[in-house]
């Protein structure tokens, strides 16, 4: 008799154990012994393709993210045991033969705290302008937000709120990851914005380099200004440096 094709529907709140027995009784009374072992191998083998395929896909991603794509647990437990899948930080999970980047942490910061805008000298960092190499990750959040909790990096926070949210902010994918980076005219725009935290010799700088390496036009670096209101305390040091 020709086996019954019966397709097993994983459910969270139930172990792969489980599911796989079930198969194995729906299966008894229609397939001989070898028969159910064969389908068994098919569908593991199945399911680490899909998982794999997913994580290639993500680059980094996170348990919640992998059951509400429909797989359990217990399957990235057992790719992670066989060296297939690896953990990379806390709750985040990746293909071992991927490259990390220069800026990984961006990467897993991102996934931890999708919401938040890297910003400052992370920023200049990333946009190749100045000399600063900060030891934390800047990173912009609406006022109204929690403290994230990231524990593999150090963070600096710069509360914001209203166009700082969403004005001259760009999205840039690495390691497959979404990531939220001030544009380099926003960039320069927060550093006067947050002089007092990071000095203004760092906002004169970064002013100085946005012109020099013509990071931006004119016109956007003002358009940015104007609606974080610092062309007042901006225009004097570009008046200095144009004359």
């Amino acid at each position: 008799m020709e086996p019954t094709e019966v397709t097993t529907a994983w459910n969270s709140t139930r172990s792969p154990c489980h599911a796989e027995l079930t198969y194995l009784v729906l299966c008894n009374t229609t397939c001989n012994y070898e028969q159910v072992v064969v389908k068994l191998h098919t569908v593991k083998a199945n399911e680490q393709v899909s998982i794999l395929d997913f994580a290639r896909q993500k680059g980094l991603f996170r348990l919640s993210e992998a059951t509400a794509a429909g797989i359990h647990p217990e399957h990235v437990r057992r790719l992670i045991n066989t060296g297939q899948l690896t953990r990379v930080g806390r709750g985040l999970y990746a293909i071992p033969a991927q490259q990390a980047t220069e800026y990984h942490t961006l990467a897993e910061i991102a996934k931890r705290v999708p919401q938040g805008i890297v910003c400052l000298l992370t920023a200049l960092r990333f946009h190749g302008m100045g000399t600063q190499n900060p030891r934390e990750v800047w990173l912009a959040v609406d006022r109204r937000a929690g403290i994230p909790r990231v524990e593999f990096a150090p963070i600096r926070l710069a509360r914001i709120s209203g166009a700082a949210l969403t004005s001259g902010v760009d999205q840039h994918n690495i390691e497959n990851v979404p990531i939220r980076i001030t544009s380099p005219a926003r960039t320069v725009v927060d550093c006067f914005k947050f002089r007092n935290k990071i000095g203004i010799d760092v906002a004169v700088e970064a002013l100085r380099e946005y012109r020099r390496l013509r990071k931006g036009t004119v016109d956007e670096l003002w358009r940015q200004a104007d609606r974080l209101r610092m062309t007042r305390v901006m225009r004097p040091y570009w008046d200095a440096m144009s004359s």
